[in-house]
């Protein structure tokens, strides 16, 4: 029995270093295969990245054309949609974990949540559409753009707001109400603020999703071309996707160099709005001790 034992246990153990090592060899390979692609981009489009670039508008000449309209038109979208979805998330996320009864209907609601966060963002274009340009008339407008990339990014803040309200210690809302606390004075300054790490991390992977959509955004009808910056939410919009989707159907070899330099600005933007998510949620788990 002991041979045996000992037999399933060296057995155990090497099954354990083989999926390490195939664990190991998937991210290397997904890691090198990003790594790749970023190279091959960054050698196109450096050489195009200047203050002229991001300060010209879009142009039929390849050599005269910039982002201006494009970059801007995506901070206009990012504020638009993170002031609509992030806080209807978390109060959704917060209601249906600490306030919601469990039945059939909370139970209904859960999965189609789940399923919504699985849609492909075309079908939400068709809805932004269908909902927010024709029915509610806002046009192709920022207001409808940022209205149909929140209804986007929405499933996603809400599960992930509900599973850093779980992954709070039971524990500690034990010893809140042991000490007289209400449910609310316990959710707004003992669960709330613990579980806040968790929820911006479910916000910086929505709001990453969000910034690199075109579809929706072409089904809404978002210009390819415009040579003026929005002003105002009712105004016209283009966005970084949209710009680099136009560079790239283009047959002139300098467009898909615009278009590289395009995707560089792209991902500093991501990168900025993750840094500032990333440094939020470490100064916030400084301040939790559990």
């Amino acid at each position: 029995m002991k041979k045996s034992f000992l037999k399933k246990l060296s057995r155990n153990e090497m099954n354990d270093r083989i999926f390490s090592v195939v664990g190991l060899l998937a991210t290397l390979l997904g890691v090198g295969v990003f790594l790749v692609l970023l190279a091959d981009v960054a050698m196109d489009g450096l050489k195009r990245l200047n203050w002229s670039f991001l300060t010209s508008f879009p142009s039929r000449n390849p050599f005269d054309a910039g982002i201006l309209s494009a970059w801007v038109g995506t901070v206009w979208l990012m504020a638009v949609t993170g002031a609509i979805a992030i806080p209807l998330g978390i109060m959704a996320g917060i209601y249906l974990e600490e306030y919601g009864k469990r039945n059939k209907l909370a139970g209904f609601i859960e999965v189609n949540i789940a399923n919504l966060a699985g849609i492909p963002s075309i079908i939400y274009g068709l809805l932004g559409l269908g909902l927010f340009v024709r029915f509610l008339d806002l046009g192709r407008s920022v207001l409808a753009g940022g209205a149909t990339l929140a209804l986007l990014i929405l499933p996603i803040i809400i599960l992930a707001t509900r599973e850093a309200l779980r992954a709070v210690p039971v524990s500690l809302r034990e010893a809140s109400f042991a000490l007289g606390a209400t449910k609310w004075q316990t959710l707004k300054y003992q669960i709330l603020p613990a579980a806040f790490p968790g929820i911006l991390t479910g916000i910086i992977l929505a709001m990453s999703r969000a910034i690199g959509e075109s579809a929706p955004l072409i089904m809404i009808g978002a210009l390819a071309y415009i040579a003026f910056l929005p002003q105002q939410l009712s105004d016209p919009f283009t966005a970084l996707p949209i710009q680099i989707f136009n560079w790239v159907s283009r047959p002139q070899h300098e467009f898909a160099v615009n278009a590289a330099a395009g995707i560089l600005v792209l991902l500093f933007i991501t990168l900025m709005m993750n840094g500032l998510a990333i440094w939020l949620r470490y100064r916030f788990e400084k301040k939790v001790r559990w």
